[in-house]
């Protein structure tokens, strides 16, 4: 079966930045609903339309095609009193940004009473590169289409 829109498709990805260094080894397979479903980043869903079990690819992505470009508007500075007890650096709380979006931000660093979080992605601004194989292909359930992801191994659990 070719992986077309409504395809649960499951995949071995492996992700370097740039430089080579090794974000994701690519051992784990992953499951991910085909056809405009924001599973995957869209360059890479268009280099897999079409594709069969056994396809490999590498693919560059730039940051706009990955997490972004970083955004210096998610930084902020907030009072350590503001915080549970055991804020940590490298820790990560739920927050919103100016338009009152839920975001995830890292503890950056804790200077004082002051806590720096950054509400980037933490690979914001890096350009990727992701080798792809398609270990499998198969017709999605209504229910995965109207859940917009794949249930089951590799995929979601409700």
């Amino acid at each position: 079966m070719k992986i077309d829109k409504d395809t649960a498709v499951t995949i071995r990805l492996s992700v370097a930045e740039s430089n080579g260094k090794v974000i994701q080894s690519g051992k784990t397979p992953i499951a991910y609903l085909h056809g405009g479903y924001d599973n995957l980043f869209p360059k890479l869903e268009a280099v897999l339309q079409d594709q069969e079990p056994g396809f490999k690819a590498t693919v560059d992505l730039a940051p706009e095609d990955a997490f972004g470009q970083r955004d210096e508007n998610l930084m902020r500075t907030i009072s350590k009193k503001e915080f549970p007890p055991g804020v940590k650096v490298g820790g990560q709380l739920q927050g919103y940004n100016d338009a009152g979006e839920e975001l995830i931000f890292t503890v950056l660093k804790i200077k004082g009473d002051q806590v720096m979080l950054d509400g980037n992605h933490p690979l914001a601004g890096k350009a990727l590169r992701v080798g792809v194989e398609v270990v499998s292909v198969r017709a999605a359930t209504p229910e995965e289409i109207t859940h917009r992801h794949v249930h089951g191994e590799h995929g979601h659990h409700h």
